[in-house]
């Protein structure tokens, strides 16, 4: 749909066959359980294995989601974690993008329920 900015609704249905309903299904667990707070707490704390890994597995997620905006951002993220070298600009990037990412999931859950 050309009105959605975060996600590629075609490419994240294609993943699943097609199937609208396991799409927005999966996009409601997206939204109901994804937390990034854990990422920047770990950064916070010095701790980059762990900040690695859960952006690991978030950047996971969004990929097979096709929420291709904050994959982005969290690709970037994880490569500077990797670098022991965060910058606070990476961190809001990702912070903001899945702020904006949350109305569109609500959205393609809307069209596909």
């Amino acid at each position: 749909m050309a009105d959605l900015v975060y996600i590629d609704q075609e490419d994240g249905k294609k993943r699943v066959m097609n199937n609208g309903k396991l799409y927005a299904k999966l996009l409601a667990k997206f939204k109901d359980e994804t937390r990034l707070e854990p990422i920047f707490a770990a950064l916070d704390a010095g701790n980059y294995e762990e900040a690695q890994s859960l952006t690991h597995t978030a950047k996971g997620i969004t990929a097979n989601l096709s929420i291709m905006d904050l994959n982005r951002k969290l690709i970037e993220l994880e490569v500077q974690i990797k670098a022991r070298s965060v910058s606070p600009d990476a961190v809001e990037a990702v912070k903001a993008s899945f702020a904006a990412t949350i109305p569109e999931v609500e959205k393609v859950i809307a069209q596909n329920a």
